[in-house]
């Protein structure tokens, strides 16, 4: 009898949220503009890092406080994925909530961004660093009171001319970056699905310069 009981209480199902306390969560940041005109700009390839990354994995964003958010569930962790829905400028406040929100560990944030001082393309994984004059991360840094934290810059080059670097980040991509892209989106969603599952150090050592 006692050995029935036993068993019957064992095998109480979880809930949802009880199970998303117990798994390990990660915040994957991707930054970006939001609007229709934004959407296919070089600064918006952390959005479509996170787009490409939930379309394979069949998981939808919804609109929620300060950014859209996701989430996807494997070997026992939590990704949730967010992106910002404040602008640019001021990515820092909604990746300060979401950590505090969901109880996540500094050292469990990814934020992905584009870089103009890499070749197109070149994936590059740091644990910490200044914001290159990149307005994204330099309101994630002013917000988290820190630079010490994870980011996935992917580049976009340089090629512009005098004057033009505004115009060339939110322009779109060429016709020749477009046929690349695939293969890069492919790459960058293995990054972040080391990151979370191999550490920070595997994945620096697997991928950069890949």
């Amino acid at each position: 009898m006692f050995k029935f009981f036993n068993w019957f209480f064992g095998k109480r199902k979880t809930t949802s949220t009880e199970d998303n306390q117990i798994m390990k969560k990660y915040l994957i940041v991707g930054l970006g503009n939001i609007g229709d005109k934004y959407e296919n700009t070089r600064h918006n390839i952390g959005f479509k890092i996170l787009d490409y990354f939930c379309s394979k994995e069949e998981v939808t964003f919804s609109t929620d406080k300060l950014a859209d958010r996701a989430e996807y569930k494997l070997k026992g962790r939590l990704f949730i994925f967010i992106k910002p829905n404040t602008y640019m400028n001021l990515s820092g406040k909604a990746v300060q909530y979401w950590l505090q929100k969901e109880n996540i560990p500094l050292e469990n944030l990814l934020v992905i961004t584009d870089d103009l001082n890499l070749s197109f393309g070149t994936l590059r994984i740091k644990t910490k660093g200044s914001d290159g004059g990149h307005n994204g991360l330099k309101d994630i840094q002013d917000k988290l009171g820190t630079i010490n934290y994870n980011r996935f810059r992917f580049g976009i080059s340089d090629s512009f001319s005098k004057g033009r670097q505004v115009d060339y980040v939110l322009g779109e991509w060429t016709d020749e970056e477009q046929e690349k892209l695939p293969e890069r989106l492919s790459k960058s969603m293995e990054i972040i699905k080391s990151f979370v599952l191999s550490g920070m150090n595997n994945t620096m050592n697997s991928f950069n310069g890949k």
